[in-house]
């Protein structure tokens, strides 16, 4: 995807970003709206809600064949409401944010929580809350895991794509390491090519530093 395409692409989200969330008044979840769904997904012709990266077909193999199963049709919906709740319980004052869209979870962990400016070491602080999050992800292991890096504008293109993709390593082999299977796990760096906000002020940069995980159901079909 060159530069131009990259762009429109940030402008597209940035000018939705204002509707693309609603929130429950009683419980305060987060969920994307759907009408907001499927106007981006309409105008980047999938390229943010489309497959998994890597591909559905190689991990789904994958996975099956480290035995770890999928999750039956009908059951969907239940499995993945109980993992939201104890995310959201685990996670709750740490500065992590659940974001629930239709059958899938969005885990978006800004950088004040997670990394130094400029590093991809994990913060101290931060690990006590990764392990929490770590054991539900074992807990419900019926789910593909994307980590996926993010920076906001300050520095090169260069520079940025590739610490976005040393957080999400990082992030990844974490989990790896407190029992998460590889099988499940994907990373994806993007450099500062998705913002959330806009990169002219201090608190639109720190929002767009940060490390989302995205979780998405196994399904046998």
């Amino acid at each position: 995807m060159n530069r131009r395409s990259k762009i429109t692409i940030a402008l597209l989200i940035s000018a939705m970003s204002v509707t693309a969330c609603t929130t429950n008044p009683e419980t305060g979840e987060k969920r994307i709206s759907k009408t907001a769904i499927g106007g981006i997904g309409g105008a980047l012709g999938g390229y943010l809600l489309g497959d998994l990266i890597g591909g559905k077909r190689d991990r789904t193999e994958k996975i099956l064949g480290a035995g770890i199963g999928a999750v039956a049709g009908a059951g969907v919906g239940y499995y993945m409401d109980q993992q939201e709740k104890k995310l959201r319980e685990q996670t709750a004052g740490t500065g992590v944010e659940v974001v629930r869209d239709g059958d899938q979870l969005v885990l978006d962990m800004p950088s004040e929580v997670t990394f130094a400016f400029g590093s991809a070491n994990l913060s101290p602080e931060f690990r006590a809350t990764l392990d929490k999050v770590g054991a539900i992800l074992v807990e419900y292991e019926k789910t593909y895991v994307d980590v996926m890096g993010h920076t906001d504008s300050v520095g090169s293109d260069a520079f940025n794509q590739t610490l976005s993709e040393q957080r999400a390593a990082t992030v990844a082999s974490y989990l790896t390491g407190r029992g998460v299977q590889s099988a499940r796990l994907a990373t994806k760096g993007y450099g500062e090519s998705q913002p959330k906000a806009s990169n002219t002020t201090e608190e639109g940069r720190a929002e767009n530093r940060r490390v989302e995980i995205r979780l998405v159901p196994v399904t046998a079909s």
